[in-house]
């Protein structure tokens, strides 16, 4: 049976409170708390020196002078180097330094499993103390690494050999998995994400506490689905989209839905920043603007939209607020221009579990969570009218919010709590092991 696993990544909180991929986190403390001895491979940032959080130590390896150190954290590597494209020169000591550390670490810590998340680059990092210390590798995609093979044709061999190598691949969606085995028909185990909202052990992560506090989540999946109740409109019907600002979000959709929703009955809540926010507001300005001018021109027929408020980012005790008085959380996606988009969208099995419906679009893994008519509504990516319509029905339906939300409920309960993931991921990890 597995005793000591390595997890290698790009990422990983640099101190307690910070909120850096906060689903891996709460992975690994679950692995812990399942009575495993971990430790945690991931690149330093700025100079960031080894260090322990959640009593997991974290090694970082040091792969260029510290005021460099910065090709990942804060933002995905693939934008940073868009944004400089000199941080590419540091790929280079990044696998190196990293490949180095990793073999000394094993030769001391011997873990029985090495599970590498994003193998481009982090399969290499991993497969010199791999075969060195004949350590089976597991591989876990999280989609972006296979965004790449459209802009770099090089990369493509390489996560084939990669996956040549591996005992195990993961993948956080379905969506995901039929990209791998496109490249390698091999066997893919599905390993999504659960909430990061519960507490832990000896206090909650410094991500969402007052939501901890306002909301029951279930743990296992031993639980009932529960039988929440629609959380009452407050004057207006109000739809929550929290997350960055970036392309494949598709927030500009959700702000032309506005020019179907009357605003005496629905406001559109937009919380977090990006990169394209400045832009998104000037949208939301001309749609409140164009609507106006067609009032004048009908002589003040025309209702105006739905109003559309930014409430940039947010306190968790605001955030929590925000869920709370929230009538439906909606997520827009889209594959954007780059051929990115939502691997899995974690976002929604926490707003499932704190009493939301969901409309989402149908695309990337977001049907793995949102089954439609049974655990949320799915609408065609890129179309506002769609959107609307589904906001409306809603509105207009308690009943269908009640189905719903017992169906997410339930859509978590059998595939979403960290309970069933985590012991799905050891299963895998033992059979490795057996002779």
């Amino acid at each position: 049976m597995v005793k000591r696993v390595l997890v290698i990544g790009s990422v990983y909180p640099r101190f307690h409170e910070d909120a850096e991929v906060p689903w891996l986190r709460t992975s690994i403390a679950h692995l812990k708390k399942a009575g495993l001895d971990i430790q945690v491979l991931a690149p330093a940032y700025k100079g960031l020196k080894s260090h322990e959080i959640d009593g997991i130590r974290v090694n970082r390896f040091r792969y260029a002078p510290a005021s460099w150190e910065m090709l990942t954290h804060e933002e995905g590597a693939p934008s940073k180097m868009a944004n400089k494209p000199w941080l590419q020169l540091l790929a280079i000591p990044y696998i190196i330094s990293g490949f180095f550390k990793c073999i000394k670490i094993c030769r001391k810590f011997r873990p029985d499993i090495i599970h590498a998340h994003w193998p481009f680059p982090h399969a290499y990092i991993a497969l010199g103390a791999a075969k060195l210390f004949k350590i089976p590798l597991v591989l876990n995609f999280h989609g972006a690494e296979l965004l790449l093979i459209r802009k770099k044709k090089w990369v493509k061999p390489l996560l084939k050999f990669a996956i040549s190598q591996a005992q195990a691949v993961f993948a956080n969606s379905s969506f995901t998995a039929g990209k791998i085995k496109a490249l390698r028909n091999v066997e893919v185990e599905w390993s999504p994400y659960g909430t990061t909202l519960e507490v832990k052990e000896g206090g909650s992560l410094p991500l969402a506490p007052a939501a901890n506090a306002a909301f029951t989540t279930p743990s296992s999946g031993e639980v009932s689905p529960q039988r929440p109740s629609p959380h009452p409109v407050q004057g207006k019907f109000k739809i929550l989209f929290v997350g960055r600002h970036i392309e494949r979000k598709g927030i500009c959709y959700l702000i032309e839905a506005a020019k179907y929703l009357p605003r005496e009955s629905f406001e559109i809540r937009i919380v977090g920043v990006g990169d394209l926010t400045d832009e998104l507001k000037k949208l939301a300005a001309n749609v409140i603007a164009r609507n106006a001018s067609d009032e004048a021109i009908q002589g003040g027929s025309a209702a105006l939209p739905a109003e559309i408020i930014f409430t940039g980012k947010l306190s968790p005790e605001a955030l929590a607020s925000e869920y709370k008085t929230a009538n439906v959380f909606t997520l827009p996606a889209i594959v954007d221009s780059k051929g990115d988009t939502e691997g899995l969208g974690v976002v929604l099995i926490e707003a499932m579990e704190l009493g939301l419906p969901i409309v989402a679009s149908n695309v990337g893994g977001i049907p793995d969570v949102v089954i439609d008519g049974v655990s949320g509504i799915l609408v065609p990516e890129k179309d506002p009218e769609a959107l609307a319509n589904a906001y409306k029905r809603l509105a207009a339906d308690p009943e269908l919010v009640k189905h719903l939300l017992v169906g997410s409920q339930k859509r978590i309960a059998e595939c979403f709590t960290w309970d069933g993931i985590i012991q799905r991921q050891i299963a895998v990890y033992d059979r490795l092991l057996s002779p």
